[in-house]
């Protein structure tokens, strides 16, 4: 095989296909990137198993400037190979294998010569029947994804729980996660859509893919028995595989019941949970308190070894009973970026049960649950 590239067009597949890559794969030839070139493009797929990513680049991308001199295949060792294109001096690479598995690769006055594999030996793509499908934005996705993967557990001891639970089907797409201390629920609806399905996608897999949408439109989700499938684009197709199992029935862990409610901005309430949390972080308990009492609301961290911290916040709307409650500031900071600017309210039963955050204008379709802390 040789052909001829625009560096800069491989470099941005490169970075794709690298998100599939493992260093810590069980088969070695995983640790490649298989190249085939065609009579009209450049294939690249990398894979983890877990994770399958291909890309083309084809002849009639002006951009590319994808000339073919000669069809083939060769698996080329991830990093190292990416490695070398992103320094190279010229503004085009010219790869070349004409022998055996070495390629030669030129690009101004850069020469290398890498040592490759057969690319007969890198495992083929899932082969998949389609159950359902639909069509998201790339940006609804990405919104989707950012606000509910923070949630899903790193425990490897609840696979279960590691992933995202989506739910297709009335109408609505719904996707929850929990790691049993917090949980994050986004609802979209779909008019007129008959597609139904149920699936659990692993968390590091839609961070993966989150990563990819930024320069992509639209999503086109295709879901098979054990994988789902999302193409971005005419180009380029990622696989992730399903966890298996019945993913615990979130809406039993929302509290329907709200005492005290705090209605604030969630930037102004971010900052000032991330000055508690300079004092919590040096503790040993990472806990901060919120107390409200009529229409006054204090953040407060206490920490023998290190110090104190008080401030007062003020909500827009504080109503209900008076409340001290405890919780993990690391969690709260992380369901509230999920909200960026946005007007929120904070529900809260009682001090030992989980309280609730929504935002103001869409407090249906989307909510953050977190579980106090136990002080005493």
């Amino acid at each position: 095989m040789q052909f001829t590239i625009n560096r800069q067009v491989l470099i941005k597949a490169l970075n794709n296909i690298n998100r599939a890559i493992s260093s810590k794969s069980a088969l070695p030839i995983l640790s490649n990137i298989k190249l085939v070139l065609t009579e009209d493009a450049l294939i690249l797929t990398g894979s983890d198993t877990d994770i399958s990513i291909e890309t083309k680049i084809s002849v009639y991308d002006d951009e590319a400037n994808l000339k073919i001199d000669s069809i083939g295949g060769l698996a080329l060792p991830a990093t190292f190979f990416t490695n070398i294109v992103k320094r190279l001096p010229g503004e085009e690479i010219t790869l070349a294998n004409k022998e055996g598995f070495q390629a030669k690769i030129i690009s101004g006055s850069a020469e290398f010569d890498i040592h490759g594999q057969d690319v007969n030996n890198y495992p083929h793509l899932p082969e998949v029947e389609i159950k359902n499908n639909l069509q998201l934005e790339a940006k609804t996705l990405s919104e989707v994804i950012r606000q509910t993967v923070l949630a899903v557990s790193k425990q490897l001891s609840q696979p279960i729980l590691t992933g995202v639970h989506f739910i297709l089907g009335g109408g609505n797409l719904t996707a929850v996660a929990t790691d049993r201390h917090r949980l994050a629920q986004r609802t979209l609806a779909f008019e007129n859509h008959d597609a139904t399905a149920d699936i659990i996608v692993p968390g590091v897999s839609l961070i993966q893919l989150q990563g990819m949408l930024e320069a992509v439109e639209t999503v086109e989700i295709q879901v098979a028995t054990n994988q789902v499938i999302f193409k971005l684009g005419p180009n380029t197709t990622f696989y992730s595989r399903l966890l298996e199992g019945n993913y615990p029935d979130a809406s039993r862990l929302i509290p329907t019941e709200k005492r005290t409610t705090l209605t604030i901005n969630a930037r102004e309430l971010l900052q000032t949970i991330d000055r508690a949390a300079l004092l919590s972080h040096e503790g040993r308990s990472n806990v901060i308190q919120f107390d409200i009492s009529g229409d006054r609301s204090i953040i407060s961290s206490n920490s023998p070894e290190v110090g104190k911290i008080e401030e007062e916040i003020f909500a827009a709307e504080t109503a209900g009973d008076a409340l001290t409650i405890s919780f993990n500031p690391d969690y709260m900071r992380d369901a509230l970026k999920s909200f960026g600017d946005e007007e929120i309210q904070i529900g809260f039963k009682t001090a030992l049960d989980p309280f609730t955050i929504v935002p103001t204008n869409n407090e249906n379709n989307f909510i953050q649950l977190i579980t106090p802390v136990r002080t005493y």
